[in-house]
């Protein structure tokens, strides 16, 4: 196998088009970068190519050899890794009976942050709305593998909203300022449980719609928490 050492290659030019959201939404596909990503994305089989910086005998797939160069064009990281896969985009999936609804979610690390908690804690399903792309690069680090090993929509979130309604699924909103405590709060096996904006939190239209409203009760020189840290409290506490 020749190894590839000039940025200008077709195929190096094609997979670094996978950058950018409207190619990666076009051709389904995105990269992820290090050994563990690339390692979970063949154990769920979202594995299409392997990119490295040297011979690949690990995963089954097609494999191609580059230079340094050729890697530090195609990383997002600050030090490319010595290895980085194309992945197929997951398909979407029936949606279960434990729902995460993510409205508005803008930081790429807030997201992961979310992904990753929403599988330790038996989510089926992220439903996505108006948030920053699930195959951003950023995001896809800060789940460290997880985004393989969960179900993901995208898709309006009151709409959605009143689809689970009519079957009977729980909806439990997140509300800062007035929601009950988390501690008094006993989920249905059929839930799901919105989180809204960084900034703003769930909307007052969405909130609503919900059956009931939650906020964790902490110390009062503590204003808020980060979304993704809230977002892994509220989760644990409903799976107990």
């Amino acid at each position: 196998m020749s190894i590839i050492n000039s940025t200008t290659n077709f195929r190096v030019l094609q997979w670094g088009k996978l950058k950018n959201k409207i190619h990666r939404d076009k051709q389904k596909l995105f990269i992820v970068e290090g050994y563990h990503l690339v390692s979970e994305a063949y154990k769920a089989n979202c594995l299409k190519e392997v990119i490295s910086t040297e011979k690949n005998n690990t995963f089954s797939v097609p494999s191609y050899q580059v230079t340094y160069d050729v890697m530090e064009k195609l990383s997002s990281l600050a030090t490319p890794t010595k290895v980085l896969g194309i992945c197929y985009q997951k398909e979407e999936s029936h949606y279960g009976n434990n729902i995460l609804l993510v409205d508005q979610i803008h930081h790429p690390g807030n997201l992961g942050t979310i992904i990753r908690s929403a599988v330790a804690f038996n989510v089926d399903t992220i439903v996505l709305n108006n948030s920053v792309d699930v195959y951003n690069q950023k995001v896809v680090q800060a789940t460290q593998g997880m985004i393989f090993h969960i179900n993901i929509i995208k898709s309006p979130i009151k709409d959605f909203i009143l689809t689970l309604r009519k079957q009977n699924y729980q909806i439990i909103g997140t509300d800062v300022k007035d929601g009950l405590s988390l501690n008094s709060v006993k989920a249905n096996k059929k839930r799901a449980v919105l989180v809204g904006n960084e900034g703003d939190g769930v909307g007052d239209e969405l909130l609503d719609i919900c059956d009931i409203k939650v906020n964790i009760k902490m110390n009062e020189k503590c204003e808020s928490l980060n979304v993704g840290v809230a977002t892994s409290i509220i989760l644990f506490n409903l799976s107990l």
